[in-house]
């Protein structure tokens, strides 16, 4: 059975804002996967419990998906235990999906057990690397096999920095997705704000932010099918 990896935040506070996974960028790309018969992992970095930022429980935010997954108790289980990363390689999955959430602004970053593992995942030719809204963070610290940055010359997205200024975060978070991608000389898309976008490049899979979950996931399941 194909099995996708969905690695998580397990950080609570980002320089004392509160924090942790969006939960959107779980839910939906959890039930993406599970309808389309994949048997779907949850990690994190610490592994156990995986801290929810509150305002992805409340008002609009709290979408449908999320609201199905927080009364599953199939799936909240996974949330609730989640499996610590340093026992996962690459052979243990065909995908590697990072879900957002301003908590992995602490814990995505200067992480050499996610780093490796996005490596060996992305420089096997079999396997799919995604990420969502601020999970692509993680991606700017990897490289290729060639020593050069892993989005160089490669089409990517990711929370813009104008998204970054509307939610009020830019001087909090370590870097800028946007910025730092085109630094490292990826060829950055975008939407406008707060709309859908998903970018495909070979088998790294890129979404802007929370409201491209869904396009994100699907553009994984429709790789992991071509590959079986």
């Amino acid at each position: 059975m194909t099995k996708v990896v969905i690695v998580c935040t397990s950080a609570t506070h980002l320089k004392g804002h509160p924090t942790g996974l969006w939960l959107e960028e779980l839910a939906t790309p959890y039930y993406s996967f599970k309808k389309a018969g994949f048997e779907v992992v949850v990690a994190s970095p610490k592994g156990g419990p995986i801290p929810i930022d509150k305002n992805s429980i409340a008002g609009d935010f709290f979408t449908e998906a999320a609201k199905k997954f927080m009364h599953d108790a199939d799936a909240y289980s996974l949330c609730s235990h989640s499996i610590a990363l340093d026992t996962i390689t690459k052979d243990d999955m065909d995908a590697l999906y990072l879900a957002g959430g301003h908590g992995t602004c602490v814990d995505f970053i200067d992480n050499a057990v996610l780093k490796n593992l996005i490596e060996s995942t992305y420089n096997d030719p079999t396997k799919v690397v995604a990420a969502d809204c601020h999970g692509p963070i993680a991606l700017a610290e990897c490289v290729k096999s060639d020593g050069s940055p892993l989005v160089k010359d490669l089409n990517v997205t990711g929370f813009t920095d104008s998204e970054e200024d509307a939610v009020q975060l830019t001087s909090v978070v370590p870097f800028l997705v946007e910025s730092r991608f085109v630094e490292q000389g990826a060829k950055f898309e975008k939407a406008d704000d707060w709309h859908p976008k998903a970018v495909v490049d070979g088998k790294l899979v890129t979404g802007q932010n929370p409201q491209s979950s869904e396009a994100c996931a699907a553009e994984v399941v429709k790789l992991l099918v071509t590959v079986e």
